[in-house]
């Protein structure tokens, strides 16, 4: 199978992850007093059920081209205080495009603490 043409390079990631940690990391670390989580991991396996899900229903909708939106979140209960992220169904794959609140959000995670550096 070919790479995918959107996939970047290591050292665009690093970049990427960098400029996050310097700008708004250490904002967050210096109001909260302590650092927070910045990543978090899926499994293959639940990201192709969702995934299947995500187009098995707006098919059903007579949505034909539908995307994902991913939501910076955060915890603030007794199981974590800590970043997490959430997937949600869109109606197209536009950056503009609406939220199908017909479908349920996808999030299963509490980020990697301490943090692992990309």
């Amino acid at each position: 199978m070919n790479k995918p043409s959107k996939c970047i390079s290591e050292q665009e990631a690093r970049n990427l992850q960098d400029n996050w940690v310097t700008t708004r990391g250490a904002s967050i670390q210096n109001s909260r007093g302590q650092e927070d989580s910045r990543e978090v991991v899926f499994s293959v396996a639940d990201l192709e059920e969702f995934l299947s899900y995500v187009k098995s229903e707006s098919t059903k909708q007579g949505i034909k081209d539908p995307g994902v939106r991913v939501y910076f979140a955060a915890y603030n209960n007794a199981k974590s205080t800590k970043s997490t992220v959430f997937l949600s169904p869109t109606t197209s794959s536009s950056s503009d495009a609406d939220n199908n609140y017909n479908l349920s959000p996808f999030n299963t995670v509490i980020g990697g603490f301490p943090p692992k550096v990309y």
